[in-house]
């Protein structure tokens, strides 16, 4: 070829490139629903877009997300926390107590409550790891108590008013920036750094992906599984407090609902339920699709009701879909079958 033809010739640029690229991401599949799903709302109604329900969707997703990432790190075990949504509930009577009765400090109510989470999520871990109990039986059992404890320390009535020195961290604003959504964007980029760069990381990837090759090769088992649980009661307690900050009480009820969205949030985002695959940021777009789907039913003025219909039938898509990327082909034709590059 000669300099004159060379310099007509066209550039190789492939414009799939782009979303093959996306494809091969871990997270593709949830960016795909999400964005999906917001178009459609966006043309179902016009109010979805506004800045003022968007800040709302995203501030009320911080909540559950936080809940969220302390169960997308049992998972990653290859365990379960049915406990987290009482535990949050759990930590933010405690906490209000501490602000109400104790007369502690507004600044210092969040850390203290954050650390009686990470105790009673440590016991669960203690339980698990160390004494051998089953995790699905040892976190169902502690949430029965911890909801029980609740009523009986509170008689079904809410602990509050919190006052104004308080109420800020669930209602106030960092350049513009809800404070909720910092602590979970701050706890979110952490623990991504961690699963990725440290030690802690690749030893609950290990655990999780083969637990019997994890002893063998020196990984401390017992002591990441009980840290995990720990953090998961952290995580819930976090959630729990600044929720009770942003209503000034802390409600009985609060977290009850919790669980399935966060367990959902999880696997939707590409957790894996056996363990050893998963990441933060899959968990966080899970999160963000389960406020939507919620904020979308309240603007297309469907019935409350559906809301748990709705959520029951995604856990179970999930699961489903869980399972056949654990399985490749199993249930698919052959061209619906994605086999991501390695």
């Amino acid at each position: 070829m000669t300099s004159k033809e060379a310099g007509k010739a066209k550039p190789n640029f492939d414009v799939w490139l782009p979303l093959r690229r996306l494809l091969q991401l871990e997270e593709s599949g949830i960016l795909i629903a999400l964005a999906l799903l917001c178009l459609v709302l966006a043309v179902a109604s016009p109010n979805f877009r506004t800045a003022y329900n968007l800040a709302v969707v995203v501030r009320q997703a911080s909540f559950v997300a936080l809940v969220a990432l302390g169960e997308t790190l049992v998972l990653l075990l290859g365990g379960i926390d049915l406990s987290v949504g009482n535990a949050a509930g759990f930590s933010a009577i405690v906490g209000a107590l501490m602000l109400t009765g104790l007369g502690l400090p507004a600044w210092l109510v969040i850390p203290a409550t954050a650390a009686f989470g990470f105790v009673i999520g440590l016991v669960n871990g203690f339980l698990i790891s160390w004494v051998g109990l089953n995790p699905f039986i040892v976190t169902l059992a502690s949430g029965e108590v911890f909801a029980g404890l609740t009523l009986v320390i509170t008689k079904g009535y809410p602990v509050g008013p919190l006052g104004p020195n308080f109420s800020i961290y669930g209602n106030g604003t960092i350049a513009a920036i809800p404070v909720p959504i910092l602590f979970f964007l701050g706890a979110a980029v952490t623990f991504s750094w961690v699963l990725r760069y440290s030690r802690f990381g690749r030893n609950i990837y290990a655990i999780g992906g083969n637990h019997d090759a994890a002893v063998l090769v020196g990984v401390p088992v017992r002591r990441v599984q009980a840290i995990v649980y720990g953090l998961a009661g952290l995580f819930a307690a976090i959630a729990g407090i600044l929720y009770a900050s942003r209503m000034d009480s802390a409600e009985p009820a609060v977290g009850g609902s919790w669980l399935m969205p966060a367990i959902t949030a999880a696997i939707i985002g590409g957790t894996s339920l056996q363990g050893g695959q998963g990441t933060i940021l899959g968990t966080v777009l899970g999160a963000v699709l389960m406020a939507i789907i919620a904020n979308g039913m309240t603007l297309l003025n469907v019935s409350g009701y559906w809301e748990r219909v709705v959520i029951g039938g995604v856990v179970l898509v999930a699961v489903l879909v869980d399972f056949l990327r654990k399985q490749p082909g199993a249930g698919l034709p052959r061209y619906l079958t994605f086999h991501r590059k390695t």
